[in-house]
């Protein structure tokens, strides 16, 4: 049995490692995807009062704050029992908007544009956002920064601030928006969807237009047939920030359309030894183990699980573009996990389009902006799709509103078996009997985990045991000359 350790791997939120087990055949045997840090955010948040969750929940993570702060937000009007007014509903979308544009740019341009523009094999100092830079030229890498600059400002004119928000309080949101405010991000919404409508024709030239680069996409070692989730609107339409959650079989078929408060009906978590991320699947399946097909409970939440799930957008651009990815890939469901990069960018688009959309509703500069509270219920939970997947916060309090209890499922969670299963099949398909294993073989196997854009910051809570501990002590020379290990 040979061991082919990639650690760390690359071009992630958080830490990570793969190791690959081959045997004498020069086989994959088994692939283990181990996350070496420990956040444990639901035993942070005990004891402390549930509106102040919003804004201690936004330190779980630096890239995706607004996720936790919108799902905590809600949790917290469900302990209190109320529904925040029209006016409030649509600054917290409207930060939400700006929130996927700067994400979703950040991912698709920093972490995935380089095994596409640079190319998977290219030499490892080239596979980054300079390589990018330097093959897409540097006036499109200054209006990336300024796109993601633009979209940051406008998360912290409306939360407070653009990481550590503030906007949130049950019931409503702090602060409203001026007219001068409104009209001045509807003109950054307008150049939002150029710049998205841009980076689509980016992926059409360099991805598309490449005949390997879509070959690999439909027929390389990179398909899962598994379930997908996603969040939709009353008409089964995309939606980031309300409705219920869809999950459709690996034909497309509806297997489950479920309310928030009613998760744990649909959805359960398992634990692993080797893990500090839970295994969430689908209840009424149950788990069956790290396998696909439609007997499997895994199942994916992710950009492209999201449009497998909904029966369109709601947006003019975005739709016209949903059809043109399904038709172009051979119709609903994808089962592709590459075209995630694609269905990602539709989703850019999307929420482009529905920044402007909500900028210009009169309702967002009205006066209404918070519904006032009650008595504590002692239960709530929050449910809004992230950028890496359906995000769900449950918070237990007492009489007095004290958090007794947490359970956050974060997408990199949702998304924990299928990318464990994406990686073994990567390297089944790559790693060939008496070929040489090289740097550019390993990025492809990573292209695999990297499609969901994980967040493994967001993604550890579960504590196996005692937690493990490996300490390397080196003389004055760098020289090893003792290790102490507790597994």
């Amino acid at each position: 049995m040979k061991r082919i350790t990639i650690d760390p791997i690359t071009r992630l939120e958080g830490h990570g490692k793969i190791e690959i087990f081959t045997n004498g055949n020069g086989e994959v045997e088994n692939v283990y995807f181990q996350v070496p840090e420990l956040r444990g955010f639901e035993k942070f948040c005990e004891g402390r009062p549930v509106e102040e969750l919003a804004q201690i929940v936004t330190k779980i993570c630096g890239v995706c704050p607004g996720c936790h702060h919108m799902a905590s937000g809600k949790a917290a009007d469900m302990v209190y029992g109320v529904e925040p007014p029209p006016t409030a509903k649509k600054l917290r979308e409207l930060f939400y908007m700006a929130h996927f544009v700067h994400s979703h740019i950040a991912h698709f341009y920093a972490l995935a544009a380089p095994d596409f523009v640079v190319g998977p094999t290219a030499p490892p100092g080239e596979r980054n956002i300079l390589g990018v830079i330097k093959k897409v030229g540097r006036n499109i890498g200054a209006e990336v920064i300024k796109q993601r600059r633009i979209a940051q400002e406008i998360q912290a004119l409306l939360g407070g601030h653009q990481t550590h928000v503030v906007m949130n309080i049950p019931g409503g949101v702090r602060k409203g928006l001026k007219p001068e405010e409104r009209d001045d991000i509807v003109e950054k919404a307008k150049e939002f969807i150029e710049f998205a409508k841009f980076s689509i024709k980016i992926f059409d030239d360099v991805v598309l237009a490449n005949k390997d680069y879509v070959d690999i996409i439909l027929n390389g070692p990179y398909n899962l047939n598994l379930h997908s989730m996603g969040l939709v609107d009353e008409n089964n339409k995309v939606n980031f920030y309300d409705g219920k959650v869809r999950v459709v079989d690996t034909l497309g078929n509806e297997h489950c359309k479920y309310a928030p408060a009613d998760y744990m009906e649909y959805v359960e978590e398992r634990v692993e030894p080797w893990s500090y991320l839970k295994f969430p699947y689908l209840k009424k399946i149950g788990w069956h183990g790290f396998v696909d097909g439609q007997d499997s409970g895994v199942y994916h939440a992710t950009p492209l699980s999201r449009l497998n799930a909904a029966d369109g957008m709601t947006t003019p651009l975005a739709q016209k573009e949903y059809e043109r990815m399904f038709n172009t890939l051979g119709g609903k469901p994808v089962h592709a996990t590459l075209a995630m990069h694609w269905a990602r960018l539709v989703e850019l688009l999307y929420a482009a389009e529905h920044c402007l959309e909500l900028a210009q509703d009169p309702e967002i500069t009205g006066k209404e902006l918070r519904t006032p509270v009650g008595k504590p219920i002692g239960e709530g939970i929050g449910i809004v799709e992230a950028q890496r997947g359906t995000l769900t916060h449950h918070y237990w309090t007492d009489e007095k509103g004290i958090v007794t209890k947490v359970n956050i499922i974060v997408g990199t969670t949702n998304n924990n078996a299928a990318i464990c299963m994406s990686l073994k099949k990567a390297a089944q398909g790559l790693i060939k009997k008496g070929e040489e294993v090289t740097d550019g073989i390993l990025n492809m196997i990573e292209m695999a985990f990297r499609a969901y854009d994980p967040c493994f910051s967001c993604a550890t809570h579960h504590l196996p045991g005692e937690m493990p501990m490996k300490v390397l002590i080196r003389d004055s020379d760098g020289k090893l000359i003792q290790t102490i290990q507790r597994d």
